[in-house]
């Protein structure tokens, strides 16, 4: 059975878009806009995912903190996400702990990803622009993105595309299990190379 890596650039309301990619061993993606938790569950229940990359924060902060260890090592690295518990984060915080439960309870292996620090690191364009950010996946040799594709989508791979380098062992853990990691992937990713 093939191997696949599903990413999701989770939103924090079930009334907004989440993007969706389901990726091959072959680095051919297969790409969803959902807004309900089912909806989500069920494009993930058709295909077994070996692994589910999720764009959200998967903890909350420790002792009352802004951000988590994770967030401020980002921070040290040039990259600027937002704390976990505050306004809006807060409400996709939980959606994100709420998911990765249920996923988890179904059998899946859930990471937690930062796409726009991903998309960095990997030396990828900035999302000000969709149609370079589209060039540079696909020169990391992602297949089938249609042009038309909007940021949602676009981060979705990205986080797929970190959850490839995961499994094939090429990725950095920002932060401490107690309270939350963030993968990130190495700085290059070979072209062409497959999920295990």
């Amino acid at each position: 059975m093939e191997s696949r890596v599903i990413g999701i650039d989770l939103a924090g309301s079930q009334r907004r878009i989440t993007g969706l990619c389901s990726l091959g061993s072959d680095l051919s993606c297969e790409l969803a806009r959902a807004k309900l938790d089912d909806e989500i569950l069920a494009f993930i229940q058709e295909r077994r995912p070996k692994l589910i990359a999720i764009d959200a924060p998967l903890s909350f902060p420790a002792g009352g903190e802004n951000l988590r260890r994770c967030d401020r090592e980002l921070v040290k690295m040039g990259v600027r996400p937002l704390p976990p518990g505050l306004g809006p984060m807060r409400m996709l915080t939980e959606r994100g702990i709420r998911l990765r439960r249920i996923l988890e309870g179904l059998g899946y292996k859930v990471i937690e990803v930062f796409p726009t620090g991903a998309q960095k690191v990997l030396g990828l364009p900035s999302k000000r622009d969709l149609k370079a950010l589209r060039l540079g996946l696909i020169s990391l040799g992602i297949k089938g993105i249609p042009e038309d594709v909007d940021v949602h989508l676009l981060d979705a791979v990205t986080c797929a595309l970190v959850g490839v380098s995961y499994l094939k062992g090429e990725f950095v853990k920002v932060g401490d299990e107690r309270e939350g990691v963030i993968i990130m992937p190495k700085p290059s990713l070979p072209e062409g190379r497959s999920p295990r």
